[in-house]
């Protein structure tokens, strides 16, 4: 039986804005690859008529891109299938969180990159911090602004090499006007909006502090800076610590949020992670909404990589205890919740009997 390829290394560029430099240095390397008789191409590169970063790409070889018509429109897009057919040693893919045409094979452009590795083929991406899934809360308190092309954190985690592309706030407000980054008229709306000095100096912080968590997990380096051995291989970590979470699933948008904070709490301890819908048996069939959004978070919760089970029971906070104690968990994260006076008292109950009912363990009420 012949021996199944080498999965490619994964490398990607992480910026905190727009304009940080990341599509050009993970360029420069590309280049750098070639003058050393490497075999690279570029996938999909979108230069967003950025002179500098063009041509950079100038002499590296161009897949052509795929058309796909959706809604009357023509549009292009990444064509996996022809790089899978030329395969280069090499691909430079930008974008690594783009959502895909409706229509193509895949959804995000981030499972095009997982086709390409598994076929043995290294990859250089690229993404901006606050794509990072369990961040959307946090960058929405910040900026304003909800991300919606956002990337699992467990995607981040399969980097053999994570290059963080560094720029300081106040550079990246000259490149902005100096037009650099945008055309004028939209610079002028980014910097009114996005761009404000004090969202760029937080994003900064969370892409440096993220970087700080990754580096446990595989090779970090900054350009510029002496590469260093990988610490560890770049697979899924396994969980070391003593904590385990488990989150509590309701049909509330708020579960959303609870999600993201229990995995990136999760990460940050190495615990492992798990969600929890206890449907009551004596309630009969729950409304159809209601049940579809219980659904979207449980799929939500399997797309983060958390364990996600539906639990049956008369009493949903002895249920959800039992299979918490049952399940060695140590934290219990619940929504806070928005009482009406309708539901205030049901509310109520229900997390005083979770905290009364689990005395050993943390009851965590998140503000979502």
């Amino acid at each position: 039986m012949a021996d199944a390829p080498r999965r490619g290394r994964l490398t990607i560029f992480l910026g905190y804005a727009a304009g940080s430099g990341k599509t050009y240095q993970m360029l420069e390397e590309a280049q750098q690859l070639k003058s050393k008789g490497v075999d690279v191409v570029i996938g999909y590169f979108e230069p967003h008529g950025r002179k500098d970063t063009i041509a950079k790409a100038e002499g590296l070889e161009m897949m052509p891109r795929r058309k796909l018509e959706y809604r009357g429109a023509v549009f292009e897009d990444m064509d996996t299938e022809a790089i899978l057919r030329r395969k280069p040693q090499v691909c430079v893919v930008d974008e690594f969180a783009h959502t895909n045409v409706p229509g193509s094979e895949r959804t995000k452009r981030w499972e095009d990159v997982m086709v390409l590795l598994d076929a043995g083929i290294d990859v250089y991406t690229n993404m901006n911090i606050q794509h990072l899934e369990s961040l959307n809360d946090q960058i929405l308190r910040i900026t304003g602004v909800r991300v919606r092309e956002t990337t699992p954190d467990w995607v981040l985690k399969q980097a053999d090499e994570v290059v963080m592309v560094d720029v300081t706030p106040r550079a990246l407000l000259n490149r902005l006007a100096r037009g650099v980054v945008y055309a004028p008229e939209k610079a002028d709306q980014a910097l009114r909006n996005f761009f404000r000095e004090s969202n760029l100096a937080a994003l900064r912080e969370i892409a440096l502090r993220q970087i700080a968590h990754e580096v446990n997990l595989r090779q970090t380096r900054i350009p510029g800076l002496p590469n260093h051995e990988a610490l560890s291989p770049p697979t899924e970590p396994q969980a070391t610590s003593s904590e385990r979470i488990l989150v509590q699933v309701t049909p509330h948008a708020s579960t959303a949020a609870l999600l993201r904070r229990a995995r990136r709490v999760a990460d940050y301890l190495h615990a492992d992670c798990l969600a929890a819908y206890v449907r009551e048996s004596r309630s009969g069939s729950a409304r159809r909404e209601e049940q579809d959004a219980v659904n979207r978070h449980l799929n939500f919760a399997r797309n983060l990589h958390i364990d996600a089970r539906i639990l049956e029971g008369t009493d949903p906070a002895k249920a959800l205890v039992a299979f918490a104690r049952a399940n060695g968990v140590t934290q219990i994260f619940v929504a806070r919740p928005r009482y009406t006076r309708m539901n205030r008292l049901l509310r109520e109950h229900l997390i005083h009997r979770i905290v009364r009912l689990a005395p050993d363990m943390q009851i965590i009420i998140v503000a979502t």
